[in-house]
């Protein structure tokens, strides 16, 4: 239906999933200046310095030209060039992933991709999560869009007329997520890799944090209703 109809297709899903009504699939600049004013203080500062974390790890790996001369006369040559487009696609709903967003787009902006559209599911009232939002942005994002679930996948993959079609998809998601990621990849668009939903099994003593028990639980099972954490 998306490659058929488009964003006439995208605006009917959006109704029947998401429950909101959509007259801009784009994320306005007034959006996200919008977010930037509600998003907490000490939430800014926890987003800033995990962007800095894992900018430092991913600097780091940057791939350096390697040139051999293998023979008089003959130069080879390897060579690593970034992708030009590229999707992200950020769960939201119940469990609004901004920490994916700084995963996935801050190594696409170290290595140089030039357009980096993210696609992430809007609330009820028409908006995306504002943390969200906040951390695009910082990372270099350069397009946002109000799309969500399965359908998000189908857009970034065929392109419509909002949203550019993209040369490899990049993010977590539900089961409807990655059986749509699954499908694209055998004929139109590369993938990361099928991550999600996924699950957890913590091996804990009693000398372990409980806290930290429960933020590895809570990383993996807000990823879907179906995700399993364990604890032995």
């Amino acid at each position: 239906q998306v490659r058929e109809r488009g964003d006439e297709a995208l605006r009917e899903y959006a109704r029947r999933f998401d429950g909101v009504e959509l007259s801009d699939l784009r994320v306005s600049e007034a959006e996200i200046a919008e977010a930037e004013q509600r998003v907490d203080e000490a939430l800014k500062q926890a987003i800033a310095v995990a962007a800095g974390n894992i900018e430092r790890f991913h600097a780091a790996q940057t791939m350096q030209p390697v040139e051999v001369s293998t023979m008089p006369g003959v130069e080879c040559v390897q060579r690593a060039v970034p992708i030009t487009n590229v999707g992200l696609y950020i769960p939201g709903g119940n469990s609004p992933l901004f920490s994916t967003v700084l995963m996935l787009a801050v190594p696409a902006r170290l290595a140089g991709c030039k357009h980096i559209v993210m696609c992430t599911p809007p609330g009820k009232d028409g908006k995306v999560n504002a943390a969200i939002l906040y951390a695009a942005r910082l990372a270099g994002v350069t397009e946002i869009y109000k799309v969500g679930g399965a359908q998000a996948v189908a857009a970034m993959a065929y392109g419509t007329q909002s949203i550019p079609r993209v040369s490899k998809i990049f993010g977590p998601g539900n089961r409807f997520v990655m059986e749509a990621k699954m499908q694209v990849s055998r004929s139109a668009v590369a993938i990361d890799m099928p991550a999600g939903p996924s699950e957890v099994m913590i091996i804990a003593d009693q000398d372990a944090d409980a806290e930290f028990v429960a933020s590895d639980f809570l990383s993996q099972a807000e990823q879907g209703v179906d995700s399993q954490a364990m604890v032995v």
